[in-house]
């Protein structure tokens, strides 16, 4: 039987594979619709499979935040090429994924499974869902996003008050967003000292201790201890010197905007993406 171009562009909507690839597979199948469908997914599927060795390195970091602002998300999927991430299909794709890590805390990896394969046999390229995470406001405050260099870095934090009317702050929102630069900007490992673990602490600590062997031994100690407050003001948030203001420390900046505004601002999570890392 002929093959509409109208059945084309139903089967090509649905799937978004090429037009060509859509009518070959509505010709195989005799033009059932439901067939030709099947056998695009059973392509895409063995596209997949041929594609899953190659490196997929490149790709686009994509924060979403439901209408409320209560909950953000943020997920990392990776391709093959930069070609390939600046293709607005896959740029939509990814929009898509953002969106449903606003519903999940699972792996969207697994609960896409068949969307990220569609997504390969239309591209042809490697796709991985790498990393999703999703803030919900765990108390009065602000969660807050950010998106560096086209999809390269992405930040989410959260900072909590004490005062209902201290959300909705202008000098709070350009606190918080001051924040999620920096966090892009300085890269902290740590919110703060305590989640260090303890065998990367004391593994600094013997690297200091090294530094300056053969001095008295209450000397090596304050010497050791002035290098580990370096490490913690170099890794940890809080202790971070601000981008903006280095001779004040983060802690400083919400300190001082407490003082402002009447309140006490804690930082209580934060996540850092960069693509590939």
């Amino acid at each position: 039987m002929a093959i509409t171009a109208a059945q084309v562009k139903e089967l090509r909507d649905a799937t978004n594979v090429s037009m060509m690839e859509c009518k070959n597979a509505l010709e195989a199948c005799g033009g059932d619709m439901e067939k030709a469908f099947k056998v695009l997914r059973e392509r895409g599927m063995a596209v997949a499979a041929k594609r899953a060795d190659k490196d997929a390195n490149q790709g686009i970091i994509a924060a979403a935040s439901s209408p409320d602002d209560k909950t953000l998300a943020m997920v990392e999927v990776n391709c093959e090429t930069d070609f390939a991430a600046r293709n607005d299909s896959f740029k939509a794709f990814v929009d898509e994924v953002a969106q449903k890590a606003l519903e999940t805390d699972e792996p969207l990896a697994t609960l896409l499974a068949d969307e990220l394969i569609e997504k390969i046999a239309s591209i042809g390229e490697n796709l991985k869902i790498r990393r999703n995470v999703r803030y919900q406001i765990a108390g009065t405050g602000r969660l807050a996003s950010y998106i560096h260099m086209g999809g390269k870095v992405g930040v989410l934090v959260e900072v909590l008050c004490q005062k209902e009317e201290n959300v909705a702050n202008p000098a709070f929102a350009e606190a918080i967003k001051d924040l999620t630069l920096h966090i892009a900007a300085a890269a902290p490992a740590y919110l703060k000292s305590d989640e260090i673990p303890a065998d990367i602490l004391a593994e600094e600590r013997k690297i200091y201790a090294k530094q300056v062997e053969g001095k008295p031994e209450n000397i090596v100690d304050k010497i050791v201890d002035g290098k580990v407050n370096k490490f913690y003001s170099d890794v940890c948030l809080v202790d971070q010197p601000f981008v903006k203001e280095p001779k004040m420390s983060i802690t400083d900046i919400f300190n001082n905007l407490g003082k402002e505004l009447g309140d006490t601002f804690t930082i209580t999570r934060f996540a850092r993406y960069q693509l590939g890392a």
